[in-house]
């Protein structure tokens, strides 16, 4: 189901991640935002809505950081972008370094989940979502250990039984 319902959303039809995803080694936020954008699958090859997503996510970063300790960060921007996708979509990075993202417990950000959605609707229920599933320790260090994009995958999958 990637459309921009929120009824039985399950992370596996929205998520998306890649190898070179697992192995973020950007120095900085900006950085590894413009690499999250990058893989938002109706935006590809799209410069000015790219560009236009990564200018929210700035400012939003700038209110408030997304970061929300334990190792993770939720890049989304304030609102819902009305219009610019037509399908929710989670993009999944991974530093294993860390990186400074100016998290609530200053700790560094592992584990980023970039939300898109079409709506507010969407947008609010992705986010509850991926907060409840990432509450949990066992899953952060599943996500962390992941050797590749399916075994991601998997761990989204067991999620959803």
């Amino acid at each position: 189901m990637q459309n921009g319902s929120s009824s039985a959303l399950r992370l596996s039809d929205v998520l998306v991640t890649s190898d070179s995803l697992l192995r973020l080694v950007n120095a900085d936020r900006d950085h590894v935002l413009m690499a999250l954008v990058a893989q938002v699958s109706e935006l590809k090859g799209i410069a000015e809505a790219q560009e236009t997503l990564l200018k929210a996510l700035q400012e939003r970063e700038q209110l408030h950081s997304t970061g929300i300790g334990d190792g993770i960060a939720l890049p989304h921007a304030r609102n819902a972008l009305v219009g610019m996708v037509s399908q929710s979509c989670v993009v999944f990075g991974r530093h294993d370094l860390g990186l400074h993202y100016n998290s609530i417990d200053g700790q560094p950000a592992h584990l980023f989940f970039l939300l898109v959605a079409p709506n507010v609707t969407a947008h609010l229920s992705l986010l509850a979502r991926i907060s409840r599933v990432l509450r949990d320790p066992r899953v952060r260090r599943d996500f962390l250990g992941a050797a590749n994009p399916a075994r991601v995958m998997e761990i989204v999958r067991a999620l959803e039984v």
